[in-house]
């Protein structure tokens, strides 16, 4: 990478600013950086932060890209980071972000979420640029309820788009889904607000509609017979909605959590239920109100 600016891997037929230098040394990272980005798997998040902890100062910002939730302990990757580690300006970035689209410099935006201020405006100083528009905010429980939660829901998208359901069922699924998102937000004290924008709404919808997005194809994949194994043991990259169903999932059914969406998804990934028969399951449900229980 150093040598030919590209990653042949992960994002092949774009060039690498010249600025970026690729290094397996962690410690080096986390002793030159004031600002550090981390962009793991939420499954080795806690293993990273661990090994981090031990070069870090106290006096460092970090700001996540992980948009998953710890499957035993239900933490968010903030919490994890807090504590593994002696840093206490902690952000999260969570949006619209496909990398596909990203390099090819096409317009986009995102959210960078912290309960300090300093963090977001190193963020914002560091990213926003003429195509990427950086928005700050404090609500770090929505930001990445939003950007986990999401991730389910590209997989019934991709489900749906197997299927040639259009845009009526995706829209019926998008707009329900939301109402999901705030349910299990506000169980984990997130502000509803946030879902109404980037890390909300405007990740739903990218995932939800562009093949480029990975737990978009495990859903499309599903509709077309592939078993899931034989799904995960192809992708070169990991799709965090797999693992994240498992975890929402168990936190909903621990709390009394009314998910309908969340639970048709763990019947296709984890339960070997037919994509015909859940979503049959799912639009047999009795109809009410809209919005129950929510205060909007």
């Amino acid at each position: 990478m150093n040598a030919s600016h590209r990653n042949s891997v992960f994002l092949p037929g774009y060039e690498l600013p010249a600025r970026v230098e690729a290094t397996g040394d962690l410690a080096q990272v986390c002793e030159r950086c004031d600002l550090i980005l981390m962009v793991v798997p939420s499954h080795v998040t806690r293993l990273v932060a661990r090994e981090m902890g031990n070069h870090l100062r106290g006096d460092q910002m970090i700001v996540h890209c992980t948009k998953g939730i710890e499957i035993e302990s239900f933490k968010r990757m903030s919490e994890v980071l807090r504590e593994e580690t002696c840093l206490r300006k902690i952000g999260v970035l969570a949006g619209p972000n496909l990398a596909k689209e990203l390099a090819a410099r096409n317009p986009a935006g995102t959210l960078v979420a912290s309960k300090y201020e300093e963090v977001v405006r190193a963020a914002q100083a560091a990213l926003n640029n003429h195509y990427f528009r950086v928005y700050g905010g404090a609500d770090v429980v929505g930001a990445e309820v939003g950007g986990s939660f999401k991730n389910i829901i590209a997989v019934a998208a991709g489900v749906a788009d197997g299927l040639k359901m259009g845009d009526n069922t995706k829209a019926l699924l998008i707009t329900r889904s939301l109402n999901e998102m705030a349910r299990f937000g506000a169980s984990m004290g997130a502000e509803l607000v946030t879902f109404g924008g980037m890390a909300g709404i405007g990740d739903l919808m990218a995932t939800c509609f562009s093949p480029l997005s990975r737990n978009h194809q495990v859903g499309e994949r599903l509709a077309q017979g592939q078993t899931l194994d034989e799904i995960i043991a192809s992708m070169v990259m990991v799709a965090e909605g797999v693992k994240t169903t498992r975890a929402v999932h168990a936190y909903a059914r621990q709390r009394g959590l009314e998910l309908p969406i969340v639970i048709a998804v763990h019947q296709l990934l984890y339960e070997k239920a037919g994509v015909r028969d859940a979503l049959g399951v799912l639009m047999a449900r009795q109809v009410g109100r809209e919005f129950p229980g929510l205060m909007l």
